[in-house]
């Protein structure tokens, strides 16, 4: 079945209920039947030190959105040779799934690295990009390039450091993340131990 499909990407450092919310309000303002929540095993741009281990990351993400119909906690990229590149897992996507259309979703903050990114001109002459406002990083659509596109998703103030920092510091993340996730992180002592910056 031919699919539009939107790849948020991230380590999910854990999943919280913005990031639900968020790939929400990306299915209808970006026009997409699903949204797929990529569990990054290795960043480019990030400490693999400062991560909980891969398989519980993708454990907690398929625990937030096991009644998210559209939405879907993906580990494509535990496949895929490390680091993992964006544009590399666009055309692996694309090949494996030749009848879905993909669109790369990316929030501000990231598209102002963009040109860091590793092949970012291929991934905007061949992927449509769509870009979530972050609060500390403003874009100005007028000058976005074609097939670039911001959209007005809803401004989330909560963090995946500030989550971590609770946890350390034995307070409440009840009104953070989905209850089958603070479960798991209670019931097995997840990131007491992980620093925050991640």
């Amino acid at each position: 079945m031919n699919k539009h499909i939107g790849i948020y990407g991230g380590s999910f450092n854990p999943i919280h209920k913005a990031h639900i919310r968020l790939a929400k309000a990306l299915l209808k303002e970006a026009g997409l039947d699903e949204v797929w929540l990529m569990v990054s095993p290795q960043n480019p741009l990030k400490s693999q030190a400062d991560l909980l281990d891969d398989h519980k990351r993708l454990q907690l993400a398929r625990l937030a959105l096991q009644h998210e119909r559209r939405l879907v906690a993906c580990d494509y990229e535990f496949r895929l040779p490390r680091p993992s590149y964006t544009f590399d897992t666009m055309q692996a996507l694309a090949a494996d799934y030749p009848d879905h259309h993909f669109t790369l979703l990316i929030g501000g903050d990231n598209w102002q690295r963009f040109p860091q990114w590793y092949r970012h001109d291929d991934l905007l002459r061949r992927y449509p990009i769509v870009i979530y406002p972050r609060a500390d990083a403003p874009i100005d659509e007028s000058t976005l390039p074609a097939g670039v596109r911001l959209v007005h998703t809803p401004l989330i103030n909560i963090s995946s450091t500030d989550i971590r920092r609770r946890i350390r510091e034995g307070r409440s993340i009840a009104r953070l993340v989905p209850p089958a996730v603070a479960e798991m992180i209670q019931k097995e002592g997840l990131y007491k131990d992980v620093p925050a910056k991640a």
